[in-house]
C-alpha cells in the first residue's frame, strides 16, 4: 500500500528532499493553495551537481547556423524588453512513486510540478538579432551543468546537460527567463538564465544556460535521444522519440494519502489540472474507484499553459470505511487522462489515474 512519504513536510510546506546530491526536491503536493507556487516551495530538478555562476562574468552565446554569432552579459539581458509568461512546469517523471513494479529514477511523488510567472527576454528576440540561416530547423540549449553518465548505454567522459526544441516553438513562445516570481532565478532554479518550454515537460527548460545553437540537422544528443524519449508507433513500427508536450492530467492535493476524514460529513475535495498547450475543459471526481464520475467546480483561473484549481463537496459515507478517489482531467481537445499507465511512456509522461486512498473513520 502506498503511503504518504512526507507528512511532517507536507505540514510545514517546505520542500521534500528526493535526492541531495544533485539535488531533486518537490512540493508536498497536499500543501497547494496558491495558483502562483511561492518561490521557496517550486520543485527543484538537476542532474548533476549545481554550478556555480558569477553572473559579472557569464555570457551568453548565440551561434551555429546563424548570421552573426553574439554574446549576451547579464546587463545586456536586463536592458532588453522583458516580457512574463505564467506556465506550468513538470517534471517528466512526476507521479512515479505511482509506478508498480517499481522503475528507475528519482522517485517523485506528486510534488514535482509548479506554477509561475517566469520573466525575461524571448528566445525570438536574440535570433533575431543574430539572424537565421535558411536551412535552420532547431535551437538547442546547452547548460553550465555537467557530469558522468552512470548507467549504459552512454556517452565517455562528462557531458553537459542540453535539449533542443524545433525551431517553430522557439519562435513562437519561449522565454529565457531572468526571474521567477519578480525575484531573480536562485542557483537552485538557474541563475542566472533558464530556458521556460511553455506546455512542455520541464526537461526542456534548461537551467544555467551558455550556449544556444541553431542547427540545420536534429539534435541527436543524449538526453535528447537516449533519455528523456519515448516509444511510439509508426506505421506499426516501435520508434523512439524525444518527450515534448505535457499530458492533460488532475491530481488530488487534498485528502492526501491515507488521510483520515470524518465520516457522514462533507468534505471539499480539491487539486490541480493542466494540459500542456491546452486548456482544462473538465476535471471528474470518482470517490469509488472509477466506479461512478462527478463534474468538478472548476477555479475561475483558466489560462493558456497554466495550471487550473478545481474541487468538489464530497459528502463521505456515514459508516467508516477505505475510499479511493481518482480524479481525471479532459482538455479543450477532446483528450481524457487514460486509465492505466502507457506502457510505451516507460517512466515518464505519468498520467494516467492516479489512485488516492483515504480513511473514513
Amino acid at each position: 500500500m502506498k503511503t504518504n512519504p512526507a507528512t511532517d513536510e507536507a505540514a510545514a510546506g517546505t520542500l521534500i528532499t528526493r535526492t541531495a546530491e544533485p539535488a531533486n526536491l518537490e512540493m508536498p503536493f497536499a500543501s497547494l493553495e496558491d495558483f502562483v507556487t511561492p518561490n521557496e516551495r517550486f520543485y527543484v530538478r538537476c542532474h548533476f551537481p549545481t554550478p556555480q555562476i558569477a553572473g559579472e562574468t557569464w555570457r551568453l552565446q548565440v551561434e551555429g547556423a546563424v548570421n552573426t554569432a553574439l554574446k549576451f552579459s547579464l546587463a545586456e539581458l536586463r536592458a532588453m524588453p522583458q516580457h512574463t509568461v505564467t506556465a506550468t512546469m513538470e517534471c517528466a517523471g512526476n507521479g512515479r512513486s505511482f509506478l508498480q513494479p517499481k522503475v528507475k529514477g528519482v522517485e517523485w511523488d506528486l510534488g514535482a510540478v509548479g506554477n509561475a510567472n517566469w520573466s525575461g527576454v524571448r528566445l525570438r528576440d536574440l535570433l533575431e538579432k543574430a539572424g537565421l540561416h535558411g536551412d535552420a530547423i532547431e535551437v538547442i540549449f546547452e547548460g553550465a551543468d555537467k557530469g558522468e553518465i552512470k548507467e549504459p548505454p552512454r556517452p565517455a567522459g562528462e557531458i553537459r546537460y542540453a535539449r533542443s526544441v524545433p525551431l517553430e516553438k522557439a519562435r513562437r513562445d519561449i522565454l529565457l527567463a531572468l526571474d521567477l516570481n519578480g525575484a531573480p532565478l536562485t542557483a537552485a532554479h538557474g541563475f542566472p538564465v533558464r530556458a521556460v518550454v511553455p506546455g512542455w515537460y520541464g526537461m526542456a527548460a534548461v537551467k544555467w544556460i551558455e550556449r544556444i545553437i541553431v542547427s540545420t540537422t536534429p539534435f541527436q544528443g543524449y538526453y535528447q535521444t537516449i533519455d528523456y524519449a519515448y516509444w511510439t508507433r509508426r506505421d506499426g513500427l516501435p520508434t523512439l522519440v524525444p518527450l515534448t508536450e505535457m499530458q492533460a492530467k488532475a491530481q488530488i492535493s487534498r485528502p492526501a494519502m491515507n488521510e483520515r476524514v470524518p465520516a457522514g460529513t462533507t468534505y471539499r475535495v480539491r487539486g490541480a489540472a493542466w494540459a500542456g498547450e491546452s486548456e482544462i475543459a473538465k476535471v471528474e471526481l470518482s470517490v469509488d474507484g472509477g466506479e461512478t464520475w462527478s463534474v468538478t467546480k472548476l477555479a475561475d483561473n483558466a489560462a493558456p499553459n497554466a495550471w487550473r484549481f478545481w474541487e468538489l463537496e464530497w459528502k463521505t459515507p456515514a459508516q467508516p470505511t477505505r475510499c479511493t478517489l481518482i480524479a481525471r482531467a479532459t482538455d479543450a481537445a477532446g483528450q481524457t487522462q487514460p486509465s492505466e499507465r502507457i506502457a510505451d511512456y516507460g517512466s515518464y509522461m505519468i498520467n494516467q489515474w492516479l489512485p488516492i486512498e483515504v480513511e473514513v473513520t
